[in-house]
């Protein structure tokens, strides 16, 4: 196969943080090469010089043998280079159609629109990705999965020579990642080259010929796919073994802290939903990708009103009107989607971790910097926060670390129950570890809580219940010792029969 891109020797550094150390790599016509490394690896700085994006301060790239100069998006694009991030970059007041047409129209200002021919081409291209998706919808009205196709159908319709896939799976169902793996075998049938970055290490020989782990911003080493095996990727990630990613230990649960009873929504789709959480215990909460996960969440932060129910902490019933409400009764939730609301990214580290409690770092209606400088820098160094400094903002920062920092700043309010929506998603094996470490060590304080994720490794290896969801209910709460992945599962497809009998075996 000839080489469609070959980078050699990049060097880049931000503010005295080296991000690259001399990384050469390179791409085949027609191969499907997988990227992997921890956050702040150096993955995405890599991936903004072949984009264009970033200028580096040293080092050469090639581009199906001609010099290519990086810095400009606009020549990037001219060459056949696209990439698909794990954040979808679509206007939200948009259409579909006119999302898709934003990246593939090349139109003067006074040609009129074929309005027509726009939404049936949207329509072939969102078919070609198995979407289900009207190119007449608004984005806004668009779940994060289907955000995610319509970026990966948008990429396909540019004819793209040199496709990258940053974590295109985070935010997919099982038939979605089937499609979308149907589509990346036709693209490298094609001759496409696709840079593939995954934290999924099992999806990996599934797609990629081969594998290049960075660590710290240099090259450790790359490898046909065939050849390593998990546990050679997460050595060559992190530089250690990894013997346990979920690190759960054995709890006794103190008395009942969260309770939830007949709590429902005509409006979030969820109807009859009971369920109580122990201090000091792991309540998982599975389901697949619609079923009510996030909006039972959002129902009881007080981010949607509730029909009916009722919600009840530490025995007393509470009245929760909005997220203060919350917040005053001692309950954090961490979203899922860390760009949109769980960081502000023009703010600062340290904005961001002391946000949710400046009156507590406050004196007389003064921000006291130095209290907030100390209690941002406690929770930095606590969960091991990659940043140049406090001062740096959260935008710039890795994805796993800007969902470190929306996690401390729902810890700094010290909360009793602690929800956490899909709280290692995008993130390397290594950071998940100290994620699944830390929840345990807040559960051993005493915290309630709540962990939705739709990874059922991750049910199975933190929970010590799990409740699973169907339909904007609860169909089942099992005991962790009792659960598979096979009988999780059919509970969240609506058999509980079949859940029964592989429990039962």
């Amino acid at each position: 196969m000839s080489t469609l891109l070959r980078m050699t020797g990049i060097s880049k550094s931000y503010a005295g943080l080296r991000a690259l150390r001399g990384v050469s790599f390179d791409l085949a016509r027609g191969e499907v090469h997988a990227l992997v490394g921890e956050n702040g690896a150096g993955k995405s700085t890599l991936v903004k010089t072949i984009t264009g994006a970033v200028l580096p301060d040293r080092g050469t790239i090639e581009v199906e043998g001609g010099a290519f100069v990086p810095g400009d998006p606009a020549k990037s694009r001219a060459l056949g280079i696209r990439a698909i991030y794990q954040q979808p970059a679509l206007f939200p007041d948009l259409s579909v159609a006119e999302n898709i047409a934003l990246g593939l129209e090349k139109r003067r200002s006074w040609q009129r629109v074929r309005w027509a021919n726009r939404r049936a081409r949207a329509r072939a291209l969102l078919d070609r990705v198995g979407a289900d998706i009207d190119p007449e919808t608004e984005v806004r009205r668009l779940s994060m999965p289907e955000q995610q196709l319509v970026e990966i159908a948008r990429a396909i319709g540019a004819d793209a020579r040199i496709l990258v896939m940053d974590e295109p799976t985070a935010s997919l169902s099982g038939k979605e990642v089937e499609r979308l793996f149907r589509v990346i075998r036709e693209l490298r049938a094609g001759g496409v080259g696709i840079i593939y970055i995954s934290h999924r290490l099992e999806e990996l020989p599934l797609v990629a010929d081969r594998v290049t782990a960075l660590r710290d911003g240099a090259l450790v080493g790359t490898a046909p796919m065939a050849s390593v095996t998990r546990a050679d990727l997460i050595r060559m990630m992190v530089g250690r073994e990894i013997s346990a990613v979920f690190p759960k230990r054995p709890v006794t649960p103190g008395p009942t802290r969260l309770e939830v009873r007949g709590l429902g929504s005509r409006a979030e789709g969820v109807s009859g939903v009971c369920l109580d959480v122990r201090a000091g215990e792991i309540l998982g909460l599975a389901g697949l990708v619609g079923a009510g996960r996030t909006e039972l969440a959002r129902l009881i932060f007080g981010l949607a009103p509730r029909d009916t129910g009722e919600i009840r902490l530490d025995g007393r019933p509470v009245h929760i009107r909005g997220p203060a409400d919350a917040v005053a009764e001692g309950i954090a939730y961490v979203p899922e989607d860390r760009r949109r609301h769980g960081v502000i990214l023009e703010m600062s580290v340290a904005e961001n971790t002391t946000l949710a409690v400046l009156r507590r770092i406050g004196r007389h209606g003064w921000l006291d910097f130095g209290r907030e400088e100390a209690l941002a820098a406690g929770y930095v160094d606590r969960l091991g926060v990659k940043t140049p400094s406090l001062t740096t903002p959260a935008g710039s920062l890795s994805g796993g670390n800007q969902q470190k920092v929306a996690l401390a700043r729902w810890l700094a309010t010290e909360p009793r129950v602690l929800i956490l929506d899909e709280p290692t998603q995008g993130i390397d094996v290594g950071a998940k570890a100290e994620i699944h470490r830390l929840m345990g060590d807040l559960a051993d304080r005493g915290l309630a809580i709540v962990m939705i994720s739709s990874e059922l490794p991750e049910i199975l290896g933190m929970s010590d219940r799990i409740a699973v969801m169907h339909a904007g209910r609860v169909v089942a709460v099992v005991d962790r010792a009792g659960a598979t992945q096979e009988s999780i599962l059919a509970l969240a497809l609506g058999c509980p029969g079949q859940a029964a009998g592989e429990v039962g075996r």
